[in-house]
């Protein structure tokens, strides 16, 4: 049951990154209005069938200034609950995403017991590469590569903000991504429809836009193929809940707490 457990923590990281719109008139305005709001914080609880296994936390730290761009720390951390028996689960994602989203830099770290592993994604546009660093636990170098960067790339902290930037798209969208020293593909359907659902860290149902997509990977435990995620309906567009698929089954991520100045949940009309 250790690696069951294990396994599902771990791999519902990257697509909750994917994941984890209002009526027409209110789209087009909506599109432009800002994602990034230093301070934010969400924190979200993930569930295996009835099994609480851990939190994910995602913030965004500050703003990076330079003279001819700007960029936002983004930093995601992901901790099994102590309850969970026989499981040490811990990891932390940094990314540098730029104002127009998408990845200048990633860090991340990973712990399954005492087995650490790092990797360093460096991406030089005007170059036209990302250069890739897999580091041990003693901080050995165990992998060094370069790719191609002739296009915008996403890693998984900056494609959860690139979701909530094209929520309002209306459109099918193929997304350029690095996982796991890979480029793969994510294929994200933003012809949204508007639902509501229900979430325990409020008392009313949440005003949401539902869309579907497809990890076109294969990550931890099986994870890979199709998945789907509810928005904020409003200009936030905080995610409020996921679905992913692994071998067990379903995996669901839910808002459980969050820091954003001025927001909360939008309730359901109906």
């Amino acid at each position: 049951m250790k690696q069951v457990h294990r396994s599902a923590l771990l791999c519902a990281l990257p697509l909750v990154l994917v994941l984890l719109v209002s009526s027409p008139a209110r789209a087009a305005d909506d599109q432009q209005a800002p994602i990034f709001e230093v301070g934010e914080e969400l924190v979200y609880n993930v569930r295996f069938s009835f099994f609480d296994l851990g939190q994910i936390r995602i913030r965004i730290l500050g703003e990076v200034r330079t003279d001819s761009s700007l960029a936002y720390d983004g930093n995601a951390r992901i901790d099994s609950y102590p309850s969970v028996p026989l499981v040490d689960v811990h990891a932390v994602f940094e990314s540098l995403i730029d104002s127009a989203v998408f990845s200048r830099r990633f860090v991340g770290r990973s712990r399954i017991d005492d087995d650490w592993e790092t990797s360093i994604y460096t991406f030089d546009y005007p170059r036209g590469a990302v250069a890739m660093e897999v580091f041990d636990r003693d901080s050995v170098l165990t992998k060094q590569l370069t790719m191609e960067a002739r296009e915008p790339l996403q890693d998984g902290l900056s494609l959860f903000f690139h979701a909530r930037r094209a929520l309002f798209a209306g459109r099918e969208l193929i997304v350029p991504t690095v996982i796991k020293e890979e480029r793969v593909l994510t294929y994200l359907d933003m012809r949204t429809t508007r639902e509501s659902v229900e979430i325990d860290a409020v008392d009313y149902p949440v005003d949401v836009r539902h869309f579907v997509g497809n990890a076109n990977f294969v990550g931890f435990f099986g994870l890979t193929g199709d998945f789907e995620g509810w928005f904020s309906n409003d200009a936030a567009r905080v995610p409020i809940m996921a679905k992913l698929k692994i071998i067990l089954g379903n995996v669901t991520v839910e808002l459980m707490e969050w820091k954003r100045p001025g927001w909360v949940p939008p309730p359901s009309e109906e």
